[in-house]
């Protein structure tokens, strides 16, 4: 198959990309104990400028949402300022770059949060461990969220929103997706409540959609993307009825006029429930606006998507880790460099800035 369909150029809103390429967000824990980005960072992104558009790795909203060893925030000034380089870098080489907006929720731990316990729809434990500055510790019961605190959790995005504005980035991502406390009050394996968040579709994803209708708000629709990962398993997540679930999320997001929904589809049994119907194609036909694919896999199955109409871009994650000209190879049929999997989170230029580029 010719690859053409993702370098053709793409209008997401106001934005004007250059192909359909994305590089999805990928943790990488190069920031500093108080989740700033570093010089490193900015060479990071800006050596891979040549995707239409770049979502960073996962971003802190406040205190109460971190949970990884360093990964970067976006609630202080310092941050904002760290940020700056990243984003003037990017833009510089002709790229766009959203930031994804994170609250890790169960998932979190103590050790990340000064004692206090991580909260979360439900009282209910995901199965697992986590790495704590204290080394692997297993998952803890949260602190189901009181009613009343729900409303300054949905304007923490919002402020984040503002933030990631002031910083430069071109939108925002929001991480509704694996496991993160988004998520885990769209699905019933993770949210029990018996209030106006619990219980019905319509109520497990009420705050999914206040959340994009604040961060809307503190900009604009066309600004906030949403990605959704309707088959994860990813941190302990299980759903009852996922095409029910996810449809009524897509279709309801689609009502707000969002930038794009970006859904992963990776391969089966890869962090994925291997007995699940893929719900894309559908939560596309719901959503109604631009689409954005993770199949997990090549360039020649994201030109399939693109030839069936099962997306508008596409995104790609280990390899444009690996490949910093990942769309100059691409389109020129180059091998591409592999990843090293020793290095994914380790701090340092190894494993994230050294990767060669064609001469």
């Amino acid at each position: 198959m010719s690859l053409t369909r993702l370098f053709r150029p793409f209008r997401l809103g106001p934005l004007s990309l250059a192909n359909r390429f994305v590089m999805a967000p990928m943790t990488r824990g190069r920031n500093d104990a108080h989740g700033v980005p570093q010089p490193l960072v900015a060479r990071h992104y800006a050596d891979r400028a040549s995707a239409g558009l770049i979502v960073t790795e996962a971003t802190a909203i406040g205190p109460g949402g971190c949970g990884w060893l360093g990964a970067p925030g976006i609630w202080s000034d310092a941050q904002v300022a760290g940020w700056r380089p990243v984003t003037s870098a990017v833009h510089a080489r002709g790229g766009k770059i959203f930031v994804q907006l994170w609250h890790m929720g169960r998932v979190s731990h103590p050790d990340f949060l000064g004692g206090a316990l991580p909260v979360g729809p439900s009282a209910i434990a995901a199965k697992g461990e986590t790495h704590t500055p204290n080394g692997k510790q297993p998952y803890v019961t949260p602190r189901a969220l009181e009613l009343a605190e729900i409303p300054r959790i949905v304007q923490e995005y919002a402020a984040a929103t503002a933030r990631a504005r002031a910083a430069g980035f071109d939108g925002v991502e929001l991480h509704a997706a694996n496991g993160y406390l988004i998520d885990q009050f769209l699905r019933d394996g993770s949210n029990q409540r018996g209030d106006r968040y619990g219980g019905s579709v319509a109520n497990r994803a009420r705050f999914l959609l206040e959340v994009a209708q604040a961060c809307a708000g503190a900009w604009s629709a066309d600004r906030v993307g949403v990605r959704l990962s309707p088959s994860g398993a990813y941190n302990d997540m299980t759903d009852s009825n996922p095409a029910r679930t996810f449809g009524h999320a897509a279709r309801e997001l689609g009502r707000l006029g969002l930038a794009y929904l970006h859904v992963t589809e990776t391969v089966k049994g890869h962090f994925m429930h291997v007995d699940l119907p893929a719900q894309a194609g559908p939560m596309r036909r719901a959503f109604g606006g631009p689409f954005l694919l993770n199949l997990g896999a090549d360039a020649a199955a994201g030109e399939q998507a693109l030839a069936e109409d099962r997306a508008d871009m596409i995104a790609f994650g280990m390899a444009f880790l690996a490949n910093p000209d990942f769309v100059r190879r691409t389109r020129l049929g180059q091998p591409l460099n592999p990843p090293d999997w020793s290095s994914l989170y380790t701090p340092g230029e190894k494993g994230y800035n050294d990767y060669p580029a064609l001469a």
